[in-house]
């Protein structure tokens, strides 16, 4: 086992010694099965004017098992219309009784603005499993180097709690960017962290100094000589970047430009406006005029879909409800065990192996090669 796998198994260890049949585990049937859990808010937090965070304990008492920068896909009826948005889980795995989730009020945004008005104490949400790949665990890294804007650091803060609580002291350096130091999400937490772990360093960059006219920290947008003045050893170093669709690709250009090594950067891209490749064409050999029958295992209802449609766009032209959030074979949430027939998904991490093996698919990304049964 490597040394980032290493990274979080005493938290795993000792949530298997606390875990019981009920934990709602991102690896188990559970979230596979596309069943959702109550989540009971315990606690708002105001981390800025514009940003909160929700914390939430599982409605049946249940520990929660999740790898730390992993999301989870919410649930409201909003105005009453059912809407569901991805929210990175922003506490670590390592308090699996407490989940929250640190959210940015949206010019516009349903989601973000119903939970800023309306969720308090006692109020409720319902929840897909935890999902995603953009974990510590993905890569062996003596060194780390996290970057990240806005409402982009929960994913990363997730991570660094996580290795604070677990004492292992990691060499990080912590590069967060925002408009104005009024804008930077749990800065007095980052700053406490730090004289906890020796090695863990925090640099916040700041567009202008708003109204702290005492603002000592760099002003301006992150470049490459102010991350060469930063953070001297950024080429060494294990990169993990989220925020807002310009600002990864920004970043992704600076450490190009600054020879860092392209297999070393990983970014969150579960957000369909943050730079997400898009879904994958129909395969150029499929037959337009080819159709199959997809037949649902529970409710013994059946739709007709032609071979180049996804089975959920196809599903959703029948009316057939089926959970989904980003569509593009990312969030995990669309996922169906194929009891019978075939497809060609073409995902962009959504789904692991050992699904894959037990017979999973992602609809979203899944063409049919045969008529299909599903369990639904």
């Amino acid at each position: 086992m490597n040394s980032a796998d290493t990274m979080f198994d005493p938290a795993l260890e000792a949530h298997d010694r606390l875990a019981n049949p009920g934990t709602w585990d991102s690896t188990g049937r559970t979230w596979a099965s596309g069943e959702q859990q109550a989540l009971t808010c315990c606690r708002v937090v105001d981390e800025t004017h514009d940003v909160k965070s929700f914390e939430f304990r599982v409605g049946n008492g249940a520990p929660v098992r999740f790898e730390p920068g992993q999301f989870m896909t919410v649930s409201a009826n909003v105005h009453g219309q059912p809407v569901e948005r991805c929210y990175t889980i922003s506490s670590p795995p390592t308090r699996p009784y407490l989940l929250s989730i640190t959210v940015k009020r949206v010019p516009g945004g349903v989601m973000s603005n119903w939970l800023h008005d309306t969720m308090k104490p006692g109020g409720e949400l319902l929840a897909y499993g935890p999902s995603g790949s953009f974990t510590p665990t993905a890569a062996a890294a003596p060194k780390l180097l996290y970057l990240s804007a806005g409402s982009g650091v929960t994913p990363l803060m997730s991570m660094t709690r996580a290795s604070i609580d677990l004492g292992l002291d990691l060499d990080i350096v912590f590069v967060h960017s925002a408009r104005t130091p009024a804008d930077i999400v749990f800065r007095t937490e980052l700053q406490r962290l730090q004289t906890l772990s020796s090695r863990l360093r925090t640099c916040f960059v700041c567009e202008g100094a708003g109204d702290e006219t005492r603002w000592s920290g760099p002003v301006g947008r992150l470049s490459l000589p102010l991350l060469a003045e930063q953070v001297p050893d950024y080429a060494e170093r294990e990169a993990f970047t989220c925020g807002p669709a310009g600002y990864m690709n920004a970043v992704r250009d600076v450490l190009r430009n600054g020879g860092h090594d392209p297999a070393r950067y990983h970014q969150e891209s579960f957000d369909i406006g943050a730079g997400v490749a898009p879904a994958p064409a129909a395969p150029a050999c499929a037959a337009t005029s080819e159709t199959f029958t997809v037949k649902l295992s529970r409710s013994s209802k059946s739709f007709s879909m032609n071979a180049t449609d996804t089975v959920l766009s196809a599903a959703k032209k029948a009316g057939v409800a089926i959970p989904s959030s980003c569509s593009q074979g990312i969030c995990g949430t669309c996922k169906t065990k194929v009891l019978e027939g075939t497809v060609d998904m073409q995902h962009n991490g959504g789904i692991r192996e050992r699904e894959v093996q037990k017979g999973f698919r992602l609809l979203c990304c899944s063409r049919p090669t045969s008529d299909l049964v599903l369990e639904l």
